[in-house]
């Protein structure tokens, strides 16, 4: 062969190869995660070493997580991303937001992705309570991922201090008044210096209020998300406990709590017992510089609380490359290993019952019993309200409950008020 034809042909080759190089590459699947950081934690790392692992096994497949910020954020970001064709491949946001995204036509049933026994198998392994939020017209439009319910966290130290023994808790509204009362602190002035009890009413009031409502044995909600019971009787009967803790016990902190400053009051023992969600478990755990206790909140009727937190959710304006790359990824994510290390690294509950069943998570356990207490209070729990047209329906009811506990309304004219708005918004969803 002549030296030239040599060195075309040499050029051939590296050209042919390099083509080959940049098809490989073109198939590699990109899939853009919206993922919600709204508790505090070192989560975006949590996520990032997910990522790093799940890509060192399907090396076909680069994750890009977006870290969008709170779930309100997070919801707000994806709308608009989905307008201008920008939409993410897939996400994590609440588990209430699912009648809104399919409303928008925007996500696709996990179940269309379902193509084997092993898949069907791992659908049916998660928690029943989380799987409420989950599902709608007998399909499955969610994956639970970081789910919670609402816990009570307890100082033992200033237990001891108000004569309560730290091993036992309220179990009932009246025992939660009367612990409430005896833990509450004042000065010779007759202010307060340690309440004895907080229930945040921002950020969340409608799901920290739906636990006394679930308490109550009344739901908010009907299962289609059409239709709302905010003034029943036991509804008034719920939000009235939770205004009496301020004005008649004077336990309890006036006007709006907040949501994100309540852990910090709790370690600066300005509170002796808070009701927040158990993805604030680690939190606790590693800033509290006093024992402290976890159980399951009181009852009125039976004990209760919402699940909460979020779920995976898959895109319809992804290619199905994509959503096969996505649905890869969810499974990675909730293997019974890896949903007991999320539960493990956050204070979620893991949210699988084989995930409590790794020899890690029972080691965990029975080292740190606070983490079984959400998982234990699930046989109790019911799906986090959620309505067609969440987020003004949601508003409605949380300015009813703000309204009434700043005493700006009665707790009955406060939820009929709230009532007629979410009564006028879902009338169209009303087939």
């Amino acid at each position: 062969m002549n030296p030239l034809r040599r060195t075309l042909l040499a050029g051939a080759v590296a050209l042919a190869a390099g083509l080959g190089a940049g098809d490989a590459l073109a198939q590699q699947t990109k899939l853009t995660f919206y993922f919600p950081v709204a508790v505090g934690g070192p989560v975006t790392k949590l996520i990032d070493t997910l990522a790093a692992d799940f890509e060192k096994e399907n090396p076909g497949i680069k994750v890009q997580p977006v870290y969008t910020g709170s779930y309100q954020d997070t919801i707000a970001k994806t709308l608009t991303a989905l307008k201008s064709n920008e939409a993410p491949n897939f996400a994590i946001l609440l588990s209430t937001d699912m009648f809104t995204l399919i409303d928008e036509d925007a996500i696709i049933p996990i179940d269309s992705m379902l193509k084997t026994e092993a898949d069907k198998k791992w659908l049916g392994g998660f928690y029943k309570a989380f799987m409420e939020n989950s599902q709608s017209g007998g399909k499955t439009w969610g994956i639970p991922f970081q789910r919670s319910t609402i816990v009570l966290y307890y100082n033992k130290d200033l237990f001891k201090e108000a004569g309560l023994d730290p091993e036992k808790t309220p179990k009932t509204w009246a025992e939660l008044s009367d612990y409430a009362k005896k833990l509450t602190k004042r000065d010779a002035s007759g202010n307060v210096t340690q309440w004895g009890i907080q229930i945040p009413s921002s950020g969340f009031p409608y799901w920290l209020f739906q636990a006394l409502t679930t308490q109550n044995d009344v739901r908010l909600m009907n299962d289609a998300g059409n239709k709302v019971f905010f003034n029943d009787p036991r509804v008034v009967e719920a939000l009235q406990y939770w205004i009496d803790l301020v004005n008649k016990d004077k336990a309890h902190p006036p006007g709006i709590v907040e949501w994100g400053t309540t852990p910090r009051d709790f370690f600066e023992r300005k509170v002796a017992m808070m009701w927040t969600t158990t993805g604030n478990l680690t939190n606790v755990r590693d800033n509290a510089k006093f024992p402290f206790g976890v159980a399951m909140l009181p009852g009125k009727k039976h004990p209760g609380s919402p699940t909460g937190g979020g779920n995976f959710y898959i895109f319809k304006k992804s290619s199905p490359a994509e959503r096969e790359a996505a649905m890869k990824f969810i499974r990675f994510a909730t293997t019974p290993e890896r949903a007991a290390q999320w539960g493990m690294d956050t204070g979620y509950v893991a949210v699988r019952p084989d995930a409590f069943e790794t020899p890690r998570m029972k080691e965990y356990v029975a080292k740190f019993p606070p983490a079984a207490v959400a998982r234990d209070q699930l046989k109790y729990a019911w799906a986090e309200f959620s309505t067609h047209d969440n987020q003004r329906v949601t508003k409605a009811l949380n300015d009813g409950l703000q309204a009434a506990l700043t005493g700006a309304k009665s707790a009955k004219a406060a939820m009929d008020e709230a009532q007629r708005e979410a009564t006028r918004l879902l009338r169209p969803y009303q087939h």
